[in-house]
């Protein structure tokens, strides 16, 4: 058993020690401060390397503690972007360095720019992940849409991660902004929470407010099958929402039809819960080939899938658009799709939501969130 972790064990290491090793070189040592500013960041740094896994072991694992949690993801956040702007400040202290730029004045106004910017990024991108998301119509022109159905108005969330921040009055200003925009039909694409469904309780409890003629429907995502997926599909069902597990339904309006339909996550094949897995076959079974479909899947990564089977519009979230810059480097290669409107063949096109709420580390950066309006539009 030991054998197996060691790896795992040496590359945690190594990442924890390069997160906090370079912004302890930039921040504390190369500016060749007072010795004893020297020794309050080493024990800082050094601190923080051994407290942050307890902390996120404690907040993340069996015991769900929300206040170790909150300090963790808090950290996470903010050593995201020490560690960033300390790469990027190194590279231009080195170009600094070469054209003649002595030290040790370099390098403190290296430090004090990027702690200073650093500083003023947090504070706005806390402000950005906290605040109630921006709205964010997009048309979909759908070629095969019945001319009947044109202009409907799907209004989707995604990834509200109800967590381990209480944002429970977030939750029911969402809501109030969603019934606000007139919906034909409402679509949550997964990451309802972290956490179980008692602990996130009140912060859920306003999706049932969710007021839409054509219905309600959501779908998992990856975070589900963390905090059980099967308790977290019996609550959206209590709050009125219809789980659309490998499964369709028919919509009808104005006497024309549209086919409405999603799969599980990627991730719930191996997810260990008995009968959850991504199934398009088994999710379009059964559907008229001349109805228009829109798929509800929760990674971007699943349109593969949906091209396969003829879809004409996946809907996606997942990706946060990044969350906080410059990590959405790393989604966009892993993902191949950030956010937006895209093309992916002939028939099939692909939204990805950016998210309404925010995972684990309380910052937006340069990635802000949103309540989708897809409005649709025929040829």
């Amino acid at each position: 058993m030991l054998r197996r972790r060691l790896p795992v064990l040496l590359m945690v290491t190594v990442v924890l020690l390069l997160l906090h090793g370079v912004p302890w070189w930039l921040l504390v040592l190369a500016p060749t401060p007072p010795t004893w500013l020297i020794v309050a960041g080493t024990v800082l740094f050094g601190g923080a390397v051994v407290l942050f896994p307890l902390l996120m072991v404690r907040g993340h694992g069996r015991h769900h503690d929300d206040r170790a949690a909150r300090l963790a993801d808090t950290w996470l956040g903010l050593l995201w972007q020490l560690f960033s702007w300390s790469v990027i400040g190194s590279v231009v202290s080195a170009v600094l360095a070469v054209a003649g730029v002595g030290d040790p004045g370099r390098s403190r106004w290296i430090a004090a720019i990027v702690a200073g910017w650093v500083a003023v990024q947090a504070s706005w991108g806390g402000y950005q992940a906290m605040r109630v998301p921006r709205v964010r119509t997009t048309e979909v022109r759908i070629p095969r849409l019945p001319a009947a159905l044109d202009g409907l108005r799907l209004v989707a969330i995604a990834d509200t991660h109800f967590g381990p921040i209480d944002r429970s009055r977030w939750s029911s200003r969402v809501v109030d902004v969603v019934n606000g925009l007139s919906p034909d039909l409402v679509v949550h694409v997964g990451d309802f929470a972290d956490g179980s469904t008692e602990a996130r309780a009140s912060q859920s409890e306003p999706l049932g407010r969710v007021s839409a003629p054509l219905g309600r429907f959501a779908i998992t995502g990856n975070h589900e099958y963390m905090s059980g997926a099967v308790a977290w599909s019996e609550r959206m069902t209590g709050l009125g929402w219809t789980m659309l597990h490998n499964a369709h339904v028919v919509l009808e309006s104005s006497g024309a039809r549209l086919v409405l339909a999603g799969v599980d996550d990627r991730t719930a094949a191996r997810s260990g819960v008995s009968g959850h897995g991504a199934d398009h076959r088994k999710a379009l079974s059964g559907v008229d080939p001349a109805l228009p479909v829109v798929l509800l899947a929760h990674q971007p990564r699943q349109v593969a899938d949906a091209v396969a089977h003829g879809v004409d519009l996946q809907i996606s979230g997942h990706t946060h658009g990044g969350q906080i810059w410059p990590f959405h480097l790393i989604v966009r290669a892993e993902q191949k799709a950030l956010q937006g409107l895209s093309r992916v063949s002939d028939r099939t096109q692909l939204y990805v939501s950016r998210g309404t709420g925010f995972w684990g580390p309380p910052f937006r950066v340069f990635a802000p969130s949103e309540i989708t309006v897809l409005v649709l539009r025929s040829a």
